[in-house]
């Protein structure tokens, strides 16, 4: 009996080593990147397998949204504030064991601001006159005017550091500098990384990581219940979420992006080159409903393009109110009584073919006929974001303090503002605090008074996770899914 006993004591002991010693990692996301170059492409679905893991910026993005040192481990600013001089990492290579320096940050600061740049943040980099190379660990940065934001630019995943040697097949191979390295991606499917043995940094606590792509939430529900993944980021069934909660193998977290839901609309196109018709349509609009039915409560209603968590939000969702009567009024003053029909065109996300299918429902009772077609990430990328063909659409914006959008005529909803644009233009080179408060709020009362598009809701974030999991990001600054700090525990 009592060497049963041992036996027994011995298999837990051995059992419990076994999990604790876990250094794999299965994570769960709803899209799948059209390609792997976060530097030439505007889905986010890139950075959330890539961002921090496989590549780095200058700067990086804190959980909490805060601005850190990166492949710069410091920097000094001119008193006049248009030169930054960074100071690189030492021993940092690429996952093809080539050295980064500062000739590589030139060349990918160069490529970002170049007039035939592809970046779909290439107003982040147009501030840039100059990049000059000191010395392999030394770049500066010259800027035409001050720019108190360029810290916080080059933080996100588009100002990641590439090599003109591995630049060509970055879409299919992507090569960084990141704790990870890419090893394989079977489309539709998966894509696998695995720990980079020459990492300059703190090594990640994990050996290997498996991005697993599942669209249709109650595939994502049975794939999570059966755990054949670990973890799910951005999980897309919220009406799931307490039998979750109720079940001690997972942890639910719920978190707060920096995404603006947005029902868009293309100004230049008619009839939304009316400011009339685009009231119309955001009163036409009960956001709460679209909330309770899509999202089932989850997300924080809003009123122009900025998250609420931040200081700096104004409260304006009584400017565009649900009234169904003022909706079919401002219609008549537009010349159409009758309505009108229009595309609406929707990505993949559960928030935009849920919220569709209600926002379709709402504007039909006031005589606006919108014709829903559903389209893969790609063609969406395609039709409407570079296309621009298209009435409405609904997506969400999941860049940081992405305001200045609305400062660029030709973004796919092609608004064009030139008093906007002038404001964008003085708050990019104020730097006191105080004023640049002043700035933002005024910057949210136009855009919102304009009824540029209808804001619906901040998109909330919760992920599934195997409860023995520590180190996820709750809250989600930039649309990332970090690994670094992900261990197993007992």
């Amino acid at each position: 009996m009592t060497r049963l006993r041992a036996g027994l004591a011995a298999l837990m002991l051995s059992s419990s080593a076994a999990l604790a010693q876990q250094t794999d990692i299965t994570v769960a996301l709803q899209l799948e990147p059209p390609n792997l170059d976060p530097t030439a492409n505007a889905a986010g679905a890139i950075d959330s397998v890539l961002y921090t893991n496989v590549f780095e910026g200058l700067t990086k993005f804190a959980e909490d949204g805060s601005v850190l040192p990166g492949l710069a481990r410091s920097w000094e600013i001119s008193e006049d504030g248009t030169t930054y001089t960074f100071h690189l990492a030492p021993g940092v290579t690429f996952h093809d064991g080539t050295t980064m320096d500062a000739e590589d940050v030139k060349f990918t600061l160069d490529r970002a601001r170049a007039d035939d740049s592809q970046n779909a943040q290439k107003a982040l980099f147009t501030g840039i006159t100059d990049v000059t190379v000191t010395d392999p660990q030394t770049v500066t940065v010259t800027l035409g005017a001050p720019d108190g934001t360029l810290l916080f630019n080059l933080a996100w995943g588009d100002a990641v550091i590439v090599a003109p040697e591995s630049i060509e097949g970055i879409a299919q191979t992507p090569i960084g500098t990141g704790p990870f390295r890419f090893d394989r991606w079977v489309q539709g499917d998966r894509i696998e990384l695995s720990q980079y043995d020459g990492y300059w940094g703190t090594r990640p606590a994990l050996t290997k990581a498996t991005f697993r792509f599942i669209a249709d939430p109650t595939a994502a529900f049975a794939a999570m219940m059966a755990q054949d993944i670990d973890a799910f980021a951005g999980f897309p069934a919220p009406e799931n979420l307490p039998q979750f909660e109720a079940d001690p193998r997972f942890q639910v977290l719920k978190g707060s992006t920096e995404g603006e839901t947005i029902l868009a609309m293309n100004n230049k196109q008619p009839p939304f080159d009316d400011v009339k018709v685009r009231e119309a349509v955001a009163h036409a609009v009960d956001r709460q409903a679209v909330i309770d039915g899509a999202m089932f409560g989850l997300g924080t209603p809003i009123g122009t393009h900025f998250a609420p968590h931040n200081p700096d939000y104004v409260d304006l969702t009584g400017l565009s109110a649900h009234d169904p009567e003022k909706a079919r009024q401002l219609l008549a003053d537009a010349g159409m009584p009758d309505g009108f029909t229009t595309t609406l065109k929707l990505p993949p996300p559960s928030y935009a073919r849920r919220g569709g299918e209600i926002i379709a429902a709402q504007l039909r009772a006031v005589g606006i006929d919108a014709q829903i077609t559903n389209l893969e990430w790609a063609q969406w990328l395609e039709e409407v974001f570079k296309g621009k063909d298209f009435g409405m659409t609904i997506v969400s914006h999941t860049e940081p303090f992405d305001i200045g959008i609305y400062a660029r005529p030709d973004y796919y909803f092609q608004y064009d503002n030139p008093a906007f644009q002038e404001l964008m233009t003085t708050l990019t080179a104020t730097t006191d605090p105080e004023t640049r408060s002043g700035l933002v709020a005024e910057a949210q009362e136009i855009i919102a008074a304009d009824f540029v598009n209808v804001y619906l809701f901040q998109l909330a974030f919760p992920t599934i996770a195997d409860a023995r999991l520590t180190g996820l990001w709750t809250n989600m600054p930039t649309q990332a899914t970090d690994l670094t700090q992900v261990r197993w525990t007992q």
